[in-house]
């Protein structure tokens, strides 16, 4: 049948070679029920179907084929109706849909508003796939609202296994200047797979991994996966505590995690179990994950993400991973999350040029590239782009239950001229290097984080010295929780690798780190970029054989866990594996478990000592970030490697630390205190169980009234080699 072009079955010439094309603005405005001077109309387009019926008040009409795979059919002058379509495919039985073109746009006026001008906190519930089911008079439809962020896109459609990947059967409407493009398809429910088919000013098509997808397809695929969850929760005391409590007041020693290569092959379902009993029998208070966002390449880490708002697919599913976090808590354990917000990769099918033009990444290649990491850098001062970002924070604390985010390559942000030569970045408007739009967004995420979720930490990896990283946002400050003390990590490490009998003119290496140590409020963190890229393992920075590399890790274990500020300690490490950490291995487990074990095993037996002395004594932990919880009581004895300091604890408690870092031991030390009477030894790294050179030491010491080092007390000390021993102080 010839339909005559002028009739008002069909669409006009210019927009049909629009909607051919996937490059109109408004489908909604052809497909559908519309009402025109001569009758009402429903349009249709199913690609590659044979016949179409609409069924409308208990009757079905035969639609009239249009060509292009359109048809239409006149109803006459009546009123809108609900209807359904019944579609036969050639060789198949009808099926029966809702019009996805029927209904009326799934986001309102108050959520364009708040995204157009970035203050929308639950982003993740209006844009991309979600879920939604309506009552109609035929009955209840189900399906899937699409929404995607694509301003500069002439065009924009939604393909998927649903549809063939065929970008004319489910083109998307523009919300006007918003540059949100929206269509809501009847019967896509969960596990479809789908991208956004968006048509360029330049005319090409570039089909995108949805940027909101909250599941995708498994590497190498690349597709965003229809998801929804029903997790039922089991840890609503964790949250009431943590929402009334300051965990920067508590211990806090933390597991720093590769789930991947933690031990190979494990799912998320297999870590709930055995990764949650590992990291409780040792007595950490929290595990950080490295990142776990969708991740194109393995060998990133998880710090070039694709998918912000999914959980990697390699180890399993959404839900699996809520479980992982739900068992953590189920032990009182916090779970950390690394997060990076500073950059993204450049694969061609996720956020690069996202609808043709610089979108998610800063239009000027000197602000939005960062050519060292070959990856690109967020627009910060976009107002959608900072929404997306401070959305997806608390998307993970929110539909994740994550207590912490440790934000990446914080100092890439603060700074234009970061890992730029002379000419390779622009000053800010005031002539300066520093990112204001960067600042401005972080302080942002850290309030807003704070504000809906009191007790959630967002931690800083920030290695230079910018002024107020973990100061409030109303005094100036970034408003973090706490700072990784890169200065720290990096001095110690240096010092541990000296010869014993060199590290007396590297003392100052050790002691500096007081001069600042509570300006901010810092973590001690020994991680994973401290164990790769040729660094070696901690094992193996320490000198000499092998009974002097564990005596010297043991003692490095003990001087952090004393140390003022929270603790972070990479996989592995905690029973001193030998060789550089890669994520295509599993850790050497056969250190521990099979016949080399011995000095392996007692490297761990110190680290689960550690940290149930440091949870049990508040004096190691509950004033880590004044200068009232600490006191040199020996920061000058470089000739014999000595350094001596007492923790205090804000309950009144005391405990003295005292470390030899040289090979010789001194039988008879004295050290002044800041009280007498009697010190009980609560740890000791030199003693059999550690396989240390067990020197009998006594299980107590007494302090005489007897003025020494501008203290009013004095004690005498046996200090073993290469060991480090706490006293508490009993009242």
């Amino acid at each position: 049948m010839t339909v005559d072009p002028a009739s008002h079955l069909a669409i006009p010439e210019a927009d049909l070679a629009r909607l051919r094309h996937c490059n109109h603005h408004d489908p909604h405005a052809f497909y559908g029920w519309h009402e025109t001077d001569l009758g009402s109309v429903v349009r249709t387009r199913q690609v590659g179907a044979e016949q179409v019926e609409l069924l409308i008040d208990g009757t079905s009409h035969p639609m009239t084929p249009l060509g292009d795979d359109i048809f239409a059919i006149d109803l006459g002058h009546r009123d809108a109706a609900d209807y359904r379509l019944s579609i036969t495919w050639p060789g198949e039985e009808p099926q029966i849909k809702a019009d996805p073109y029927f209904f009326l746009p799934t986001l309102g006026e108050m959520d364009i508003y708040l995204f157009s001008e970035g203050r929308h906190e639950r982003l993740w519930e209006i844009l991309g796939a979600n879920i939604k089911e309506y009552q109609t008079a035929i009955g209840t439809v189900r399906g899937t609202a699409f929404t995607v962020w694509a301003p500069n896109a002439i065009g924009c459609a939604v393909v998927g296994t649903f549809n063939g990947w065929n970008a004319s059967q489910h083109p998307m409407r523009s919300m006007g200047g918003s540059g949100l493009w929206e269509v809501f398809i009847p019967g896509v429910g969960e596990g479809e797979v789908y991208k956004f088919a968006l048509q360029t000013r330049e005319g090409h098509r570039r089909d995108k991994a949805d940027p909101m997808a909250r599941r995708a397809e498994l590497p190498p695929a690349t597709g965003s996966i229809v998801a929804s969850s029903n997790y039922e929760w089991k840890d609503s005391a964790w949250l009431s505590d943590r929402a009334t409590s300051d965990t920067t007041k508590k211990a806090m020693s933390v597991y720093e995690v590769h789930l991947g290569s933690w031990r190979w092959g494990k799912t998320y379902e297999d870590l709930a179990t055995e990764l949650v009993d590992y990291v409780a029998d040792l007595g950490y208070t929290h595990v950080e994950f490295m990142p776990v966002s969708e991740h194109p390449f393995g060998g990133s880490w998880g710090y070039q993400v694709s998918g912000y708002y999914a959980p990697t697919s390699r180890w399993g599913t959404p839900d699996q991973f809520r479980a992982l976090v739900d068992a953590f808590h189920g032990r009182g354990i916090g779970v950390i999350m690394d997060w990076v917000p500073a950059h993204f990769p450049k694969d061609d099918w996720a956020l690069a040029k996202f609808d043709g033009q610089a979108l998610y990444e800063h239009p000027d290649w000197r602000r939005g590239e960062q050519k060292d990491w070959g990856t690109l850098v967020f627009d910060f001062g976009r107002n959608e782009v900072r929404n997306f970002l401070v959305a997806n924070a608390l998307y993970w604390i929110e539909e994740f239950h994550i207590d912490g985010l440790r934000v990446d390559a914080v100092a890439s942000m603060l700074y234009l001229d970061y890992s730029r030569e002379h000419g390779e970045w622009e000053p800010n408007i005031y002539g300066g290097r520093e990112n204001l739009e960067a600042v401005q967004f972080l302080q942002e995420m850290n309030a807003t984080v704070l504000r809906l979720h009191p007790g959630a930490l967002t931690i800083a990896e920030e290695s230079t010295s910018w002024p107020g990283v973990t100061a409030p946002t109303w005094d100036g400050g970034l408003g973090f929780s706490l700072k990784w003390n890169m200065g720290w990590m990096n001095d110690t490490l240096e010092y541990f690798s000296k010869d014993p009998v060199h590290r007396a003119f590297h003392h100052n290496e050790l002691t500096f780190s007081l001069v600042y140590a509570f300006s901010e409020r810092f973590v001690l963190p020994i991680s994973h970029d401290e164990v790769v890229h040729g660094k070696g393992s901690l094992w193996n920075r320490m000198p000499g054989d092998t009974w002097n590399k564990s005596a010297g890790l043991r003692t490095l274990l003990a001087y952090m866990w004393a140390h003022p500020g929270k603790k972070l300690l990479f996989m592995g490490q905690e029973f001193g594996q030998r060789e550089e950490w890669s994520e295509a291995r599993d850790l050497p487990w056969d250190l521990v478990e099979g016949w080399q074990g011995e000095y392996h095993e007692a490297i761990r037996t110190l680290v689960r000592d550690l940290n149930n002395t440091y949870t049990t004594y508040p004096a190691l932990h509950s004033q880590d970030f004044t200068g009232e919880g600490f006191a040199w009581n020996k920061a000058d004895d470089a000739g014999n490697n000595i350094l001596a300091f007492t923790r205090f604890g804000a309950d009144g408690s005391t405990m003295l630390c005292v470390f030899n870092f040289s090979g010789t031991p001194q039988p008879i030390y004295e050290l002044g205190v800041p009280e007498a009477g009697t010190w009980k030894l609560v740890l000791n790294t030199d003693s059999k169980q550690f396989l240390g050179a067990n020197n009998d030491l006594a299980d107590h010491i007494v302090a005489a009234e007897k003025p020494r080092d501008e203290f009013p007390a004095s004690l005498t000390l046996h200090i073993p080699a290469m060991g480090a021993q706490f006293y508490l102080l009993e009242k």
